[in-house]
């Protein structure tokens, strides 16, 4: 316990998922009754307009009379995906070479949206 009286919640685990702009965390956390409970947050990196940037935080809060059933729903969700549409992503954002397959087709189209403008241009219309 601290100086004032409040105890301090101290990770007793924790583990920690990398995904693009998303991480996940998984801490084990203690009650005061000296029993664990789970929680579950998804930060999400965001960029403002000035290039700086902020983290938005969902937190899910777990405790062991719904392990069970969390699990069992989770599990159930996941097979279901998988069943229905396979383990592979089905996102053209997952792909090795998304960015450059987009970069390049915004410079073919500006490419061709410029080489419409000018082709029609003659000094007279000036």
């Amino acid at each position: 316990m601290s100086d004032n009286g409040t105890m301090k919640n101290e990770d007793i685990f924790a583990r920690v998922i990398r995904a693009g702009r998303r991480t996940y965390f998984f801490d084990v956390r203690s009650t005061k009754a000296d029993d664990y409970y789970l929680t579950i947050t998804e930060s999400k990196k965001f960029t403002n307009d000035d290039g700086s940037f902020f983290y938005k935080k969902h937190k899910i809060y777990l405790y062991k009379e719904d392990f069970e059933n969390f699990q069992n729903a989770l599990n159930e969700a996941i097979n279901f995906i998988v069943n229905e549409k396979g383990e592979e992503v089905i996102s053209e954002r997952h792909q090795p070479n998304f960015s450059s397959e987009k970069e390049s087709s915004e410079l073919e189209e500006s490419a061709s949206t410029t080489n419409q403008k000018f082709t029609n241009l003659s000094f007279e219309d000036i």
